[in-house]
């Protein structure tokens, strides 16, 4: 697959980027590659009763990357070889999580702490499957763009094969804005493609960023926000016709309860709505109309109320 074709990623997100966000973004046109949240490397092996749901790789497998995450190098090798056997368009290991719980079990950008650990994962798992084989990762625990690009260049030489990278340091968060700079710097440093992540709140940073310094953007929060945000960037920021708000949100509740368990309907749809009604002039007073539902059916009762109260989109 030649990357530079394909230069428009979802990001891997917990809680948003199962199948029915995936097939709610193809409804306007898809991405080209689709992350899946981080799958624990450890539950899937162990056959937990929710992992058919994380590696469901629809509805388009071709454009599907999944991602893994995990603090033992030799059970995401085992994993990834499980899921080398599905259609997918490659594996991305986690070296950049921040979550708490995640770096204090040894996972995420914990493995930026040794490149030669991080190098020894890379090529365990690249010893096993067949797929394009990627790193998410940060700048790093402290701003060495020089320690990045060492880093880098260890999990190349393993057989890393695509770089993303989301230029905040491990402490940073969303505090300060992202090192776009860094993005170009290291692609520069590098023999294999760099993709960029961070801050790419609008289908015009989408076009600025893919056309700047990197081999592909990756888009997280903002494509929750507005699912169509790809068919405006390759319409030139466009408006898009048929993207009405209330019948999104309706096909959103429509598509979770078709491709998640009950279990997970209530989280997931939070998440979701937490975002996409930014699209709304009252949809702080929607969200908080949503938060207090615990059934798809009563939010989308509320959801519908708001409309016909005639509340309209921003």
């Amino acid at each position: 697959m030649a990357l530079s074709e394909h230069i428009f990623f979802l990001a891997p997100m917990a809680e948003l980027g199962h199948r029915a966000l995936r097939e709610l973004i193809e409804g306007f046109g898809g991405c080209d590659e689709y992350f899946s949240e981080m799958i624990s490397a450890a539950a899937l092996l162990d056959g937990g009763p929710f992992e058919k749901w994380y590696v469901d790789n629809g509805p388009r497998p071709e454009k599907l990357v999944y991602q893994l995450v995990g603090s033992d190098a030799g059970q995401i090798a085992k994993a990834a070889a499980l899921l080398d056997g599905q259609e997918c368009a490659g594996i991305d290991l986690n070296m950049g999580c921040c979550a708490p719980l995640i770096r204090k079990a040894g996972g995420g950008i914990a493995w930026m702490a040794s490149a030669d650990r991080a190098g020894e994962l890379v090529g365990q798992v690249r010893r096993v499957t067949k797929r394009r084989l990627s790193v998410k990762l940060r700048v790093g625990f402290s701003d060495d763009f020089d320690y990045l690009v060492g880093f880098c260049r260890r999990l190349e030489s393993e057989g890393a094969e695509m770089i993303t990278l989301h230029p905040r340091t491990a402490k940073e968060k969303f505090k300060r804005l992202a090192r776009w700079g860094y993005v170009g710097d290291l692609r520069k440093e590098l023999g294999i493609p760099v993709a960029g992540n961070g801050d790419v709140g609008s289908a015009g940073d989408l076009l600025r960023w893919a056309s700047g310094p990197c081999d592909a953007v990756m888009v997280g929060r903002a494509a929750v926000r507005e699912p169509w945000i790809f068919a405006r960037a390759r319409a030139g920021e466009a408006r898009i016709p048929g993207t009405p708000v209330e019948e999104t949100g309706l096909r959103f509740l429509e598509l979770l309860a078709r491709w998640q368990p009950p279990e997970f309907h209530i989280s997931r749809a939070r998440r979701f709505f937490g975002f996409f009604c930014d699209n709304l002039k009252w949809g702080t007073y929607l969200k908080n109309l949503l938060n207090r539902e615990n059934t798809l059916a009563g939010m989308e009762k509320a959801w519908r109320e708001y409309f016909t109260e005639g509340r309209e989109p921003v």
